[in-house]
Order: structure tokens, then sequence, then C-alpha cells
């Protein structure tokens, strides 16, 4: 559902993302994870066409982002770390605008389950700017998911939410995984990923320290020990002999962003 191959990002001399590898299969959870800088984010607007790789290639669905990019979006969607509402709509004129571009017919039904869902339904008339933190980010991922997306990128995705949404959200991660759609995560938060996640990506100065199952995370830098938590796995992965080799290679200021 989404292939990425041989992505790189420059800007001027930086190197924010080189020689990027890996797909998301329908059903898979993809944890995207590395230290501030690694390119994360960088890569995950580039897999939604908000910025264009400078190098390799990138598809959603079959459709390349950058030379087919309406089809691709047509089957994406994405919440970013700190979502930008329209101050002057209220919760739901978002809804619809948003079943509106993406041609959703009858989506009044599917609106007020996830009005529901997300504890907004008193906050439907409210208007953005009205808004906390949290309730922001619930109406976000109402947008997101008003398409029904089979491809869903989420950055930092609980962000200001209370204890009641993020159980929300974690069972419409797997809920939507289970129906077919290919679904990335990248959050600093390890235990979501370790809660979550099928699969792996470590990135680092904006190269790809592993990507696999988690599985074979354990077994590649969990050593002797089948218990190492996805934590310890992280800073072994990062500090450890594959960042050494990887800090080496690069010159000073190539780091991602």
């Amino acid at each position: 559902m989404i292939v990425v191959e041989n992505y790189g990002k420059t800007y001027k001399d930086i190197v924010a993302a080189s020689g990027i590898h890996f797909q998301v299969n329908p059903g898979e959870i993809l944890g995207l994870v590395g230290p501030n800088g690694a390119g994360k984010t960088t890569t995950l607007r580039a897999i939604c066409g908000i910025i264009q790789p400078t190098e390799g290639s990138i598809s959603v669905a079959g459709h390349d982002i950058v030379k087919d990019p309406v089809e691709a979006k047509k089957k994406l969607a994405f919440i970013p770390d700190d979502p930008n509402l329209f101050d002057s709509l209220t919760v739901w004129e978002h809804l619809y605008f948003m079943a509106s571009c993406y041609h959703v017919e009858n989506f009044e039904d599917k609106a007020e389950r996830l009005l529901e869902m997300f504890d907004l339904s008193e906050k439907r008339h409210t208007l953005a700017r009205e808004l906390s933190r949290g309730m922001k980010q619930k109406v976000a991922i109402g947008c997101a998911y008003i398409h029904d997306p089979k491809a869903i990128l989420f950055d930092e995705p609980l962000t200001g939410l209370d204890p009641k949404a993020i159980r929300t959200l974690k069972k419409t991660i797997v809920e939507y995984a289970e129906a077919g759609s290919a679904i990335i995560i990248s959050s600093h938060l390890l235990s979501l990923v370790e809660d979550l996640c099928t699969n792996l990506l470590i990135m680092h100065q904006g190269a790809c320290l592993f990507f696999g199952p988690i599985e074979q995370a354990h077994r590649q830098f969990g050593k002797e020990d089948a218990d190492s938590s996805l934590e310890e796995l992280f800073f072994r992965a990062t500090e450890g002999e594959s960042a050494d080799a990887l800090s080496s290679q690069n010159a000073p200021g190539d780091q991602g962003r």
C-alpha cells in the first residue's frame, strides 16, 4: 500500500534523508522511530506529497505521489503532530468540508459516529479557535477518518489527548489495520509503538538503521536478552555500532530533520 524506494531529501547542503527503502502492506502497522532530527517528519511529509523527494520514488496504493498525486492522496490521510485547523469553522464544518473534498456521499452518519467516538458531540458547533489542544487533535483524527483511508500516517498522535481518547485512538488504529489499511505511527513514545506496531523502522541522521518485524529487531539488537524492551533495543540501535558506523560516513552538518 505504501512503497518507498531509495527516498532522499536534501535542503541545499543538508541531507534530511538518504537511501530510505521500506514498504507497508495492507493490515500492517509500522512504527517509525528515531532521535530528534532523524528525518522522520520529513519522510512522512514526502509520503503525503507535502514536499517532493530529491531522489527516489514514493507510491501510495499503486500511485506515484509525485506523478499521480491526486489519486495517491485519495487513499491517504495524515495527522500531523500539530494540526492546523480552520479557525472560523466549527467542528461539524470541518467534517463536512473534508467529506466534500473526498466526495464522501451521505457522510452524516459517519460524522456522527466520529463525534460520539471522540466525545465531540457537545462541541459540534464550537469554532476551532475555541478548542483546546486535545480537542483539536480529536477533530484532526476525525477529519482523517471521514473518507476511510487505506493509508494512514500519524505523527505523534497522542499529543494532548486524554486517557479515554488515547484508548479510543489505539482501538481505531487496530480496527483500521484489521480492515486492510496500512498505517505508519511516528512517535517518541516507544510504549505506543510496542503496543500497536507489527513492524519497525529506525531512522538516525537521515538514514535507515533497521527495517523489519519487531521480532527481528529483538534478534538483531536484543543480543542474548530475549526480554529486552523496545526502549532498550532503540538505544542499542541508535547508540551502538550501527549508529557509530553511520556517523563515520556522514560529513559534519549532514543531519536529518
